[in-house]
């Protein structure tokens, strides 16, 4: 049970770390609805072959549970490696990459490294809300640098905000979430020359959804930049978000340090199991991918041809609007069955790109919503 109780209340006064009074933990709506489109998530089940694959690796495995798993994970870094160095264009090596459950593990380790009391990180927003959130968790300040209008990083602005605040850790998100933008390279190496200058400092490029951009990855910027990673998932391209496994490339130098803050044996040796047997799955699952990739551009078009003003997206997902009233559109898109993300951003919602059926039940809701907004 979760609830208050009479012998639980939920008024008990506790010494909570000032930074953490008041806050709300993350989190979006988990509704049974017809239509779920709020979570970023991958809407094909897994193939048969892979799930029969992974029971196959599990059960070896569990024959095993009895002991610890691999603490460094060496077999699945390896596969990691070999697919980023197939599919971003630039070859790694087991000694540059490093799991944990979920990329925001991946994010807490780096903030645990390279963040805490006493240091600031600074990110773009509106983005992933999730780093401020983790900067908080760890002791380390926040800093919030500008977007224009169009939601793009304004180079010449983040220099400045680099050079005045001088961050430990910069978080640069492309695509970026929720806005779907992506940053090309030029930008991030700006941003990186920025933090370098003002003092070594840590540039982190989350490439959660870099699968779905139309632009290749930042994944090749990390050579001769020992203070650049990148990271990704495999809750989204993988279609395993409730495997949580996430990942970075980065110098090995990089991977030695978050060593020291990782938790003994943090990876099941289920969970490295299950991960790879997916990478043994790569092309059928890359396939899914690029038939998400072809829905979320008709979102675009199609939003668009509705009279909504909608966002570039590289990313699995649109943001669309403009609402006098956001989270009234949300909710009436709810009334019809159709669960979007309302983020906070003024004016604008932002969907998941779904299977054929759900984005037409999106689009169907929204064009009869709109046409209601008109009359």
């Amino acid at each position: 049970m979760t609830g208050p109780t009479p012998d639980r209340p939920r008024d008990v006064e506790l010494p909570v770390r000032e930074e953490l009074r008041g806050k709300s933990p993350y989190g979006a709506p988990q509704l049974d609805v017809p239509v779920r489109l709020n979570t970023n998530e991958n809407p094909y089940p897994l193939p048969e072959p892979l799930v029969a694959r992974i029971a196959e690796r599990v059960a070896d495995a569990a024959r095993a549970l009895n002991r610890y798993p691999d603490r460094d994970a060496v077999e699945l870094r390896t596969g990691l490696a070999a697919y980023l160095s197939r599919t971003c264009g630039h070859h790694v090596t087991a000694d540059q990459v490093w799991a944990a459950n979920g990329s925001n593990e991946v994010l807490q380790q780096l903030l645990q490294t390279f963040g805490g009391p006493g240091r600031t990180a600074l990110g773009f927003e509106p983005s992933y809300s999730m780093h401020a959130l983790i900067a908080r968790g760890t002791g380390t300040g926040w800093l919030a640098g500008p977007r224009t209008e169009d939601f793009r990083i304004d180079v010449d602005a983040a220099v400045d905000a680099i050079a005045a605040h001088r961050p430990d850790v910069v978080f640069v998100c492309s695509p970026n979430n929720p806005t779907g933008t992506a940053v090309d390279a030029e930008t991030v190496l700006a941003l990186y020359e920025a933090a370098q200058a003002a003092k070594p400092s840590m540039v982190i490029v989350d490439e959660a959804y870099g699968e779905f951009s139309h632009r290749p990855s930042l994944l090749p910027l990390i050579e001769g930049r020992p203070h650049l990673v990148v990271s990704r998932t495999m809750s989204k391209a993988f279609g395993a978000a409730g495997l949580r496994l996430g990942y970075l490339a980065a110098d090995p130098a990089v991977v030695d340090a978050v060593q020291l803050v990782r938790l003994p044996y943090h990876l099941s040796a289920v969970t490295q199991a299950t991960a790879l047997a997916a990478l043994e799955h790569t092309d059928t699952l890359l396939g899914y991918v690029a038939q998400l990739k072809s829905e979320r551009d008709r979102l675009v078009d199609e939003l668009r041809a509705a009279g909504c003003e909608v966002t570039d997206s590289d990313a699995n997902f649109v943001q669309f609007g403009v609402f006098d009233d956001a989270h009234a559109f949300w909710r009436r898109l709810l009334d019809e069955g159709v669960l979007v993300r309302d983020n906070g951003v003024p004016g604008r919602l932002r969907v998941t790109a779904g299977t054929p059926a759900e984005n037409d039940a999106f689009l169907d809701a929204v064009r009869k919503l709109m046409k209601e907004n008109a009359t």
